[in-house]
C-alpha cells in the first residue's frame, strides 16, 4: 500500500462527503454545486480540455483545486456580489488578478500572495472545463481568460554545494545523515516517493534502488547509488530492518524543522545562491541540489531525466538554474571527428616511420661494430 504522508486522499474524501451532504461551507448553493461538479469531473478525468493532460487528477491536485476554487468563489461574491462565479466578466477577472498580483488583495493575515499565477492557471482550467460542458449542450461560452498574465517568477529555493552538504551531514545525527545523503544521491521526490521506499527496493548489495511505478509521479526507474550505498547498507543492519520495512518512516514537518535548525547552526541564516535563506531548507530543496550535482556529471540528458523521473528537458533548468556549472571544454574537444581521425592516422604513420628508422639505425650500428672489430684485428 502506498503511504500518503499528508493524508491527501483522506482529506479529499472527507471534504467531498461533507460537502455533498451539507454544501460547501461559506459559498452560495450555486457555487457549491458548480465546484463539486468540477472537482468530481477532475477526479474521474471527465470533460478535460484538449490542451490539458487526460486522466483523473491525483488527490494532491484535487485538494489544491477545491481550495483555490472555494477561495475564488468567496472573493468574487464579496467583491462583485456574484452568487455564481461563472457570471464574472473579463474586465472584472483581469482586474481581480492584477490587484492580487500587486498586493492590493491580501491574505487574511495581511500578507501578499506570492503565487498569483497558480490561481490564474487553476481558474483557466476551470473555465475551459465550463466551456466544454456547455458546448456539449450546444451553448457557446466566451473564453474570458486569454488576457490573464500567466508569467511567473520561479520560487526561491536553497542551493548547497557538495561541500556544504557534506558539512551538514558531518554535523547531523546519524539517521539524518543517512537521509540527507540518500536525498542528495538519488534526487528522489520527497516525501511522496521517499517514504514509500522499502528495503526490498534495493538491489545489487544496496548499489541500486528501484523507485516503483506505483509510487512515482511520472514513471518507475531503477537508479544507481553512487554516494550513499554503504551508508544505507549499514543503516539497514543497525536498525535491524526487514525486507518489507520502509527505510524512512518519517514525519516531513519534523525532518524539515531539524534540517532548518541544523542549517542555521552550521551555515548561518544567510541567503543561498538560489535566493532562499539556509534557514528555510526543506527535503524538497535536496532534489534541486541533487540536480545541480549530477548535471555536470551525466553525459546524456536523457539519462539525467531518467534518474530524476522527468519526461521533459525543461525540468533540468528549472531544478538546477545551472548553478554549480563550469566550463569543461578542452583543446581535444575542438577537433571534429574527421579532423581527429586524420590526426590519429598521421600519428600512427609517424610512429611507424620512427620504428623503421630505429630498425635501420640498429642495422647500421651492427655493421659499424663489425667493421671496427675487423680493423682491430688487422692492427
Amino acid at each position: 500500500m502506498k503511504i500518503d504522508p499528508y493524508n491527501h486522499e483522506g482529506k479529499y474524501k472527507t471534504w467531498k462527503e461533507k460537502s455533498k451532504k451539507n454544501g460547501i461551507e461559506g459559498v452560495s448553493k450555486e457555487n457549491s454545486d458548480l465546484i463539486l461538479k468540477y472537482v468530481e469531473d477532475m477526479e474521474l478525468g471527465l470533460n478535460i480540455s484538449l490542451e490539458n493532460v487526460k486522466g483523473g487528477r491525483s488527490f494532491i491536485r484535487l485538494n489544491t483545486l477545491r481550495e483555490k476554487m472555494i477561495f475564488l468563489a468567496k472573493k468574487f461574491e464579496d467583491l462583485y456580489g456574484l452568487k455564481i462565479m461563472t457570471e464574472i466578466n473579463e474586465e472584472q477577472l483581469v482586474s481581480f488578478f492584477s490587484k492580487m498580483s500587486r498586493g492590493d488583495i491580501k491574505k487574511r493575515d495581511g500578507g501578499i500572495y506570492l503565487s498569483t499565477v497558480y490561481f490564474i492557471k487553476v481558474f483557466k482550467a476551470f473555465w475551459h472545463w465550463y466551456q466544454l460542458i456547455n458546448r456539449k449542450q450546444k451553448i457557446e461560452v466566451l473564453d474570458i481568460t486569454p488576457n490573464l498574465d500567466t508569467r511567473s517568477e520561479k520560487p526561491k529555493w536553497v542551493y548547497l554545494t557538495e561541500e556544504q552538504v557534506k558539512l551538514l551531514c558531518d554535523n547531523a545525527k546519524p539517521k539524518y545523515k543517512v537521509l540527507m545523503m540518500f536525498l542528495f544521491d538519488t534526487g528522489i521526490r520527497s516525501p511522496t516517493e521517499l517514504v514509500n521506499i522499502k528495503v526490498s527496493d534495493f538491489y545489487n548489495d544496496f548499489k541500486e534502488v528501484m523507485i516503483k511505478e506505483e509510487i512515482s509521479k511520472t514513471f518507475g526507474r531503477k537508479i544507481k547509488l553512487m554516494l550513499c550505498s554503504e551508508l544505507i547498507k549499514d543503516y539497514v543492519k543497525q536498525e535491524n530492518l526487514s525486507k518489507e520495512d520502509y527505510i524512512f518512516s518519517i514525519k516531513p514537518q519534523t525532518v524539515n524543522k531539524y534540517l532548518q535548525r541544523l542549517a542555521i547552526k552550521i551555515l548561518g541564516d544567510k541567503e543561498s545562491l538560489a535566493g532562499e535563506k539556509y534557514s528555510e531548507i526543506t527535503m524538497y530543496d535536496f532534489r534541486h541540489i541533487s540536480c545541480c550535482y549530477w548535471l555536470i556529471r551525466y553525459k546524456s540528458e536523457s539519462a539525467l531525466k531518467y534518474r530524476f523521473g522527468w519526461k521533459k528537458s525543461d525540468k533540468i533548468h528549472y531544478y538546477s538554474e545551472l548553478l554549480g556549472m563550469r566550463d569543461t571544454i578542452s583543446e581535444e574537444d575542438m577537433f571534429v571527428d574527421v579532423t581527429k581521425t586524420e590526426l590519429e592516422q598521421r600519428l600512427t604513420k609517424t610512429e611507424r616511420e620512427n620504428e623503421i628508422l630505429k630498425e635501420r639505425i640498429g642495422t647500421i650500428e651492427e655493421r659499424l661494430a663489425g667493421i671496427i672489430e675487423k680493423v682491430r684485428d688487422i692492427l
